[in-house]
């Protein structure tokens, strides 16, 4: 049997007054005239998607007495290890998509001088993703390194829209001296197209939604379709319905599917804004009129955007800095003592169990967010899967101990199978002294990238390793 319908181009948009809609992966994309079973979902091959996500201040679990209480990372390493005492614990319906990564650390944010003693706050972020040791400077004369995201973007996000996007949920300063001699940048910023090259993020989901789809040729068109209300696909219209004339089945579900989440994500944002707008105070009043006064509905809204944008294939690769250090922010949405804590000062627990329980409870519910992001990517069809199969998303902090600006035992995960490259359901312990950087260069040799060096890494870290669960593993001996 052979395909006698119109063939559609990858890269086939929907546009209408200023609006353009990219589409996602299709059956009708694959050449017509190629036998059936060839052009079958199932044999479509698709682009690993990476997701680098930072959240600062460390762990609880990288503390002594949290490290005895596996408060971050499970006792057992290998395939039989408990993830209920510990923060990942909201990770386990997702336990064969997850690799954990403990014990490594980061040099490069460690003080290489007496000057910068004191500074780790202000450095952390800017070595997170490139494992560089930024220069002690608050002038322009910036420099740190490349990062792993943009290493990756540069070999493999040329064929899309964006080669990467990068999103915040803090506010940003991006100029200016912030303390012990660094400039803000390296504060706010986690994705290094260059040394000297730090790319600013996005806080605004307006802001993403609009690169994204488009949404008016300037700023008074964007105004007027606010004021209006209406969402962009009234402007498609036509285009849509001519569209799904041209489709098969599978095809019209698929593409439905796809314009139901766009409008959902269009219409959380317009009811912000709508909330924003009419007057009642704000926690935030200095922030733009798109970013929500939750902070789990801001990351649910960016966590949206990824999606949609990874299966509309506009990019294919994301940064994303989910807090900014010594923020003072309350997350109420963590429940309890946690509700009421604030984040930076909780952080330094001067070593007392009910302290380092409350920062736990913190950590948790940050954690607790990702599932909302895997959730949707698992939902998604993409070449012989899911999005989740063929994404690779890395959570993690370049401080350990925050209580001492101590850049050991580092919190990291990865989640997604990374097209087949990442088994999952593995507890690697690294050995004592391991750099992060040994986890990021065997992160992009699985997406890809030929690289035996990256930053101060001495050898790519196996994530798949062979082993043997026993009783033993399975009780942390």
């Amino acid at each position: 049997m052979f395909l006698t319908r119109k063939h559609l181009s990858r890269r086939t948009v929907l546009k209408g007054m200023g609006v353009t809609l990219a589409l996602p992966l299709l059956d009708a994309m694959t050449p017509a005239g190629r036998v059936l079973a060839a052009s079958s979902a199932s044999t479509r091959t698709a682009r690993t998607r990476l997701v680098a996500m930072e959240m600062v201040h460390g762990a609880a679990g990288s503390a002594p007495f949290g490290l005895e209480k596996n408060m971050w990372s499970p006792a057992a390493a290998g395939r039989g290890f408990d993830l209920s005492p510990t923060s990942l614990k909201p990770l386990e319906p997702y336990r064969d998509y997850l690799t954990i990564v403990s014990n490594t650390m980061d040099h490069g944010a460690e003080a290489w001088s007496a000057p910068e003693i004191g500074g780790d706050h202000f450095r952390s972020s800017a070595t997170y993703l490139t494992q560089a040791h930024p220069k002690q400077t608050e002038g322009s004369d910036i420099d740190a390194g490349i990062s792993l995201d943009q290493v990756y973007a540069k070999q493999f996000g040329q064929d899309t829209a964006l080669p990467s996007m990068q999103l915040c949920i803090e506010p940003v300063d991006q100029a200016g001296g912030c303390d012990y001699g660094y400039a803000c940048i390296y504060t706010d910023t986690i994705s290094w197209a260059s040394p000297t090259e730090p790319l600013p993020a996005i806080r605004d989901p307006r802001a993403v939604f609009n690169q994204l789809f488009g949404l008016g040729n300037s700023p008074q068109d964007r105004a007027m379709r606010r004021k209006v209300k209406s969402s962009i696909l009234d402007w498609l219209t036509t285009q849509v319905a001519d569209m799904k004339r041209d489709l098969g089945n599978e095809d019209r579900h698929r593409f439905d599917s796809y314009l139901t989440d766009v409008r959902e994500i269009e219409r959380r944002i317009q009811n912000v804004e709508a909330h924003n707008r009419s007057g009642e105070s704000r926690d935030m009043p200095e922030a733009p009129i798109g970013v929500p006064e939750s902070f789990h509905e801001h990351v649910e809204i960016m966590f949206d955007l990824i999606a949609a944008a990874f299966q509309a294939d506009f990019t294919r690769a994301f940064s994303f800095k989910l807090g900014r250090d010594a923020s003072t922010r309350v997350y109420p949405g963590a429940g309890g003592e946690a509700a009421t804590a604030a984040f930076h000062p909780t952080s330094h627990h001067q070593e007392k169990e009910d302290r380092l329980r409350v920062f736990q409870a913190l950590n948790t519910y940050h954690v607790s967010l990702v599932p909302y992001l895997l959730a949707k990517l698992k939902s998604i069809p993409d070449g012989d899967g899911t999005l989740l199969d063929n994404s690779l998303i890395i959570y993690g902090s370049p401080l350990g101990e925050s209580n001492v600006h101590n850049h050991r035992r580092l919190p990291v995960f990865l989640t997604g199978h990374a097209g087949g490259q990442l088994k999952g359901n593995m507890h690697i312990k690294a050995a004592e002294g391991t750099p992060m950087a040994n986890v990021w260069l065997s992160v992009l040799q699985k997406l890809g990238v030929q690289k035996e060096k990256f930053g101060d890494s001495t050898e790519a870290m196996d994530l798949n390793p062979t082993v043997e669960t026993t009783a033993a593993d399975r009780q942390g001996k």
